[in-house]
C-alpha cells in the first residue's frame, strides 16, 4: 500500500512538473550529464544547420605582460595559414644601483664575454629547421612614441619599439636546447636555455666593459636606472631568415638574463665568475623593465586568404574566428532540451603539415552583442553551471572559471572515416542557453568561434583586466581547418536531444 501511494505521488509530481514546464521551465536547473535514450517516442534528436562565415581578428589587441610566456621565431612555410614572425623586446638591467661588478672588495682583472640568455619553454612547428635570430639594441625613446620604457605599461602584440644598431646574428638549433651546456670555466652548466654570445668587438659589449658607477660623464651608467637606460634601452631579438617554428621563453624565469663573465681577485687567486642583468620588477631603485612581444601574421600565401565556402580556418591568437548563425533556433517550438551540442570536426589537409602545425588545445565560443559596434560577451548559463553570472552586468558578467568539462571546447581525437587517419574534433554544450531561447524566446545571438590565448572582453576590462587563460593555448601556437556549416563530409552542426512538452 505504501509503495502504491509513493508511486501515485511520484506520477503526480512528474505530471505537475511537465505542466509547469510548458510556461515556467526553470532552465538553469536542467542537467545534461544523464541523457535519456533517443527512442523517437519520448526522446528525439535532430540536427540544425549552422551558417558559418570566416573572420580575421584585425587588429588583435591581446595584452602581453612581462610575466607571460613570450614567443620567438618564424614560420616560413605553412600552406594553410601563411607566415608568422615573432620578435621579443626586453630590458635586462642591473639588480641594484649604484652597481658594481663582483663583491665590494673585488678587483676586476678582466672581462671575458657577454651572453644573452633566454629560458626555453618548448616549441611549436617544425623543430628540424634551425631558427635564425638577430640581436639589436633598442633606440632611445626617439621613434618609440614615449611608450617603450613607460613604467608598468603592458603592451599589445602589435607593438614594437624602434630597433637600433645590430649587435650580432645567431642560429638556434631547437633539437639541442634540451642538452646540457657547460660554461664559466667548465664549472657551471645549464639546459633548456637559448644562449647567444654577444661579440666583444660590438660597440655595446666594448662600451659595457668600461662602465662603472664610480666614474663620471658617459661612463657612469651604473649610477642609476635612468643613466643605464640611456646607455642601453634594451634588446630587440628579431627572427630573420630560415625557420619554420616558434619557441617559447619566459623573461622572468631565472634562466633569462644577460650574463657578463669576468675575472676577479680578492686577496687570493684569480677567480672566474659572472654577474647577471635581469628583467626587473619595481624595487626601490630600479623601474620595471620594458618588454614587448610583437607577432606579425602574413596570411597572403596561405589558403586562408581565399577560404572555400565550406571551410573555416581557426588560428590561435593573433588569430582568426568564425561567425556562427543558427536561424532555426528562432522558430523552434517549446520543448525540454536535454542536450544542445555544437560539433566541430577537423578537415584533414596533409598528415605531415597537420602533425607539425598542431591544432589548438582549446576553442572558445561566445556571442555577438547587440548594437552597431562589434562587441562580444560570454554565452549565458553554460560556461559554468555551478556558478551564477550575468553577461549583461559588468560586475558579474563572467564566472570565476570556465568549466571546460561541462562547456566543452577542448580538443579530442577520432578516426576519420574517410581517410582513416586521426583528426581533431571539438564539442560545445549550450543546453541552458538554447533552452532559454525556445522557452522564453530570448535573443538568438550570432556566435563567435575562435582559439584565444586569453579570453578578454575590452568593454569589461575594469573588472577583467588581465583576462582568463583559454585552457592551455599557447600564444600564436595552434591552427586548424574545420568544416563549415555546409561541408559535406565534416559539417559543423548543432545536435539537439529533446522531449516534447
Amino acid at each position: 500500500m505504501q509503495k502504491r501511494i509513493l508511486s501515485i505521488a511520484a506520477t503526480a509530481l512528474l505530471f505537475s512538473l511537465i505542466i509547469v514546464g510548458c510556461s515556467k521551465l526553470d532552465t538553469t536547473d536542467i542537467g545534461s550529464d544523464l541523457l535519456p535514450a533517443v527512442d523517437n517516442v519520448n526522446t528525439f534528436d535532430t540536427l540544425l544547420t549552422i551558417n558559418t562565415t570566416q573572420g580575421i581578428v584585425n587588429p588583435d589587441t591581446t595584452l602581453i605582460s612581462y610575466s607571460d610566456d613570450h614567443v620567438l621565431g618564424k614560420i616560413n612555410n605553412d600552406p594553410l595559414f601563411g607566415t608568422t614572425q615573432a620578435n621579443i623586446y626586453a630590458q635586462f638591467k642591473p639588480t641594484f644601483y649604484p652597481y658594481y661588478w663582483g663583491n665590494v672588495k673585488d678587483t676586476i682583472v678582466g672581462f671575458d664575454s657577454v651572453v644573452l640568455c633566454l629560458s626555453y619553454k618548448g616549441f611549436w612547428g617544425d623543430s628540424t629547421i634551425p631558427i635564425q635570430l638577430q640581436v639589436r639594441e633598442i633606440q632611445n625613446n626617439v621613434g618609440n612614441n614615449g611608450l617603450w620604457d613607460s613604467v608598468n605599461q603592458t603592451k599589445t602584440i602589435n607593438y614594437a619599439p624602434a630597433p637600433g644598431a645590430v649587435i650580432t646574428n645567431a642560429t638556434v638549433n631547437i633539437a639541442s636546447l634540451g642538452n646540457y651546456v657547460v660554461y664559466s670555466n667548465r664549472v657551471d652548466s645549464v639546459k633548456n636555455q637559448i644562449r647567444i654570445k654577444l661579440p666583444n668587438s660590438s660597440a655595446f659589449v666594448s662600451q659595457l666593459y668600461l662602465k662603472d658607477s664610480s666614474l663620471i660623464g658617459s661612463q657612469n651608467a651604473f649610477r642609476s636606472d635612468s643613466l643605464f637606460r640611456a646607455f642601453n634601452n634594451g634588446f630587440a631579438i628579431i627572427a630573420t631568415g630560415t625557420g619554420n617554428s616558434l619557441v617559447y621563453t619566459n623573461l622572468t624565469d631565472t634562466s633569462s638574463k644577460l650574463e657578463v663573465h669576468y675575472r676577479r681577485k680578492n686577496g687570493g687567486a684569480v677567480d672566474t665568475t659572472f654577474s647577471s642583468f635581469k628583467i626587473s620588477t619595481i624595487t626601490s631603485s630600479t623601474a620595471t623593465s620594458a618588454t614587448a612581444n610583437n607577432i606579425i601574421r602574413d596570411r597572403s600565401s596561405g589558403t586562408i586568404s581565399s577560404p572555400a565556402a565550406d571551410e573555416i580556418y581557426l588560428q590561435t591568437t593573433p588569430g582568426s574566428y568564425a561567425n556562427l548563425n543558427i536561424p532555426a533556433l528562432s522558430t523552434l517550438s517549446n520543448r525540454i532540451i536535454h542536450r544542445a551540442e555544437i560539433i566541430i570536426e577537423q578537415v584533414p589537409f596533409n598528415t605531415v603539415s597537420d602533425n607539425q602545425f598542431t591544432a589548438p588545445n582549446f576553442l572558445y565560443l561566445d556571442i555577438k552583442d547587440t548594437g552597431s559596434v562589434n562587441r562580444w560577451k560570454p554565452v549565458y548559463f553554460d560556461l559554468n553551471p555551478n556558478e551564477g553570472y550575468f553577461p549583461d552586468n559588468v560586475s558579474a558578467f563572467f564566472p570565476s572559471e570556465v568549466d571546460y568539462f561541462y562547456f566543452g571546447g577542448y580538443s579530442r581525437n577520432k578516426t576519420d572515416l574517410i581517410s582513416g587517419n586521426q583528426i581533431k574534433y571539438y564539442n560545445f554544450n549550450i543546453t541552458r542557453y538554447v533552452q532559454q531561447i525556445v522557452t522564453r524566446h530570448t535573443t538568438n545571438y550570432q556566435l563567435r568561434l575562435y582559439a584565444p590565448y586569453l579570453i578578454d572582453y575590452p568593454q569589461y576590462r575594469i573588472g577583467f583586466e588581465s583576462g582568463l587563460r583559454a585552457g592551455n593555448n599557447r600564444l600564436a601556437g595552434g591552427r586548424i581547418k574545420v568544416g563549415g556549416g555546409n561541408n559535406v563530409n565534416y559539417k559543423m552542426r548543432l545536435r539537439l536531444v529533446y522531449s516534447k512538452i
